[in-house]
């Protein structure tokens, strides 16, 4: 599973370590929390990592800060743009708002009402577009060219990718080591900051990634070798309907162990499990990881297993359990 990106373009663990540096201000050094209820159903021994007590809700916000930060003055004067479906842009536009600088941000119009709502709070502007990777790119290069604004990918961006490093160090500085560590994935941001960070100073460390079923493009690109990108795949995660890109698939290619899937009643079993036993609020994308966890009892079953809680931002009058 090779892969041809710019060697140029990878960042290091010095950049993650950079990236602490600068995000510090911004950022919370979020807890660890463990359940003897999940220990005891798995058989293992869990340690979830909340960033959905992140500053605006999501491990995205590490990333968002790092590139915005990052940006020269001459830069950060035309403001930044991106495209998202929720936490990348409503963590985009917290940075850029702390930095006092403009963002635009392309949205689903399907995109959770919640989110928008936060975008808005926090100062970005968002133009909607139809619900898949072609639109959103589409109509992101009209606003980008309207702008002129910096563009900060959700993750297909070495600064972001830097930035999203910095949850698993925090999270190996938490812990008495773990065998493995487990995360969402879509575009594969969090999981390629995984990569790079335990590859570094953990590579003993498992790095499994766990996707809905219903959007397995990462799995089938894992398992036939090369990216293989769906349009507008459609689960209740969704936070993790894109693709890899060049960038994130050159971490997954060389340093995921495994990638795992989880069906729709899965996920939302797992998310509702969360609420009622742990007492914190995790979103459907965030629910995945636990869910293959519970389905896949053996292959954790001994093992000091970590779990990114990727966040929190959920709208609470629509919860998926909830029908009629």
């Amino acid at each position: 599973m090779k892969d041809t990106i710019d060697p140029a373009v990878i960042p290091t663990y010095d950049d993650v370590v950079a990236a602490h540096e600068r995000i510090k201000p911004h950022i919370h050094r979020t807890p660890v929390l463990t359940s003897s209820y999940f220990n005891d159903l798995v058989g293992a021994e869990l340690f979830f990592k909340c960033e959905n007590f992140q500053k605006a809700g999501a491990f995205k916000v590490r990333g968002a800060c790092n590139a915005v930060f990052g940006l020269s003055d001459a830069l950060a004067e035309r403001g930044v743009a991106t495209h998202s479906s929720g936490n990348h842009a409503l963590s985009l536009s917290y940075a850029a708002g702390r930095r006092g600088i403009p963002c635009n941000v392309v949205m689903p119009r399907t995109a959770p009402e919640a989110k928008k709502a936060a975008v808005r709070g926090y100062g970005g502007i968002i133009t909607e577009c139809e619900p898949s990777t072609t639109s959103r790119e589409a109509v992101f290069a009209e606003v980008q060219e309207r702008t002129g604004a910096e563009f900060v990918h959700p993750y297909n961006d070495p600064r972001v990718v830097a930035g999203q490093g910095t949850c698993s160090r925090e999270f190996m500085e938490q812990t008495d080591g773990l065998d493995m560590m487990i995360a969402p994935i879509g575009g594969g941001g969090m999981i390629s900051g995984c990569c790079l960070t335990l590859s570094n100073i953990a590579p003993e460390v498992q790095i499994i990634a766990a996707e809905p079923e219903q959007a397995d493009d990462a799995y089938r690109s894992f398992k036939a070798g090369h990216i293989i990108a769906d349009d507008a795949p459609v689960t209740i995660a969704d936070g993790l309907k894109v693709p890899l890109k060049d960038l994130t698939w050159h971490f997954v290619s060389n340093h995921v162990s495994d990638i795992l899937t989880a069906s729709e009643q899965e996920i939302i079993d797992a998310m509702k499990l969360t609420w009622q036993r742990m007492k914190i609020v995790m979103e459907p994308s965030c629910a995945v990881p636990l869910a293959t966890i519970l389905k896949n009892k053996d292959k954790f079953a001994g093992k000091r297993v970590g779990v990114i809680v990727t966040g929190g931002n959920v709208d609470l009058d629509k919860l998926p359990w909830i029908t009629g």
